[in-house]
């Protein structure tokens, strides 16, 4: 099997099934929605430019980390890596197929969200694609070692409860939906060298015309630290 036949089957089985639609696509929208909408910081809402962030932030965040963790967890259970570990696809190319299928469907949540937002009154900027394309990269790198690491070396049950529960925590107290600005002075600080903190925060700060380049580096160390602790601790099967 190939990367390219992997990419593609991977993006196949993210987009068919109901469960990581809601949690990919409905909740981020939800999200987009309600922070607009819902006075939820010192009684007002979100601006849309913010709020488009934070809801991009968590449409990425869910894509690559929850989704994956739990996907790969049950594919050793169930032998379906086992059986790609003899092929020549291997463990970069099993790697770079699932990266490519999270980047598709991370930029058709990109489309989906704008949409929404244009709807909502939020404006493009021209020039913040490109470091947006590059917070795509590095988040997407950073959640993908994470949810590789705790897929493939817990039990399925175990990271069906782990990364449930670490979704809620990086949306609620994580620094994807809310401004680090809303946080305890010392919880922000620990939050902004997190990927979650890094990714939303980074997100917001282009959104606002703020600095956002130690974003960026704090997310390309986790896109490397979890890439290598994934691939040195990965486990193909779960027996």
């Amino acid at each position: 099997m190939t990367v390219l036949a992997q990419t593609k089957f991977e993006t196949a089985t993210i987009l068919r099934n109901g469960e990581q639609l809601l949690l990919n696509i409905l909740f981020p929208i939800a999200a987009l929605v309600t922070l607009t909408k819902v006075p939820v910081i010192g009684g007002q809402s979100l601006p849309i430019n913010l709020a488009y962030a934070s809801a991009l932030a968590l449409a990425w965040a869910s894509t690559a980390f929850s989704s994956q963790a739990i996907a790969v967890a049950f594919d050793r259970r169930w032998g379906v890596l086992r059986m790609l570990a003899t092929t020549p696809l291997g463990a970069r190319g099993l790697f770079a197929g699932k990266f490519g299928a999270i980047t598709i469907v991370a930029l058709v949540q990109a489309a989906i969200l704008t949409l929404v937002g244009l709807f909502l009154g939020f404006g493009i900027n021209v020039g913040a694609v490109a470091p947006g394309a590059l917070f795509l990269i590095l988040g997407l790198a950073g959640f993908l070692g994470l949810g590789l690491l705790i897929g493939g070396t817990m039990k399925p049950e175990a990271v069906l409860a782990v990364a449930n529960l670490l979704w809620v925590v990086m949306a609620g107290l994580g620094g994807l939906l809310l401004p680090l600005s809303e946080y305890p002075s010392w919880w922000g600080t620990v939050l902004s060298y997190t990927p979650p903190g890094a990714l939303g925060e980074g997100l917001r700060s282009l959104a606002s015309g703020e600095g956002y380049l130690n974003y960026l580096v704090v997310l390309a160390g986790w896109a490397v630290g979890g890439g290598l602790l994934a691939a040195s601790r990965f486990q193909w099967d779960s027996k």
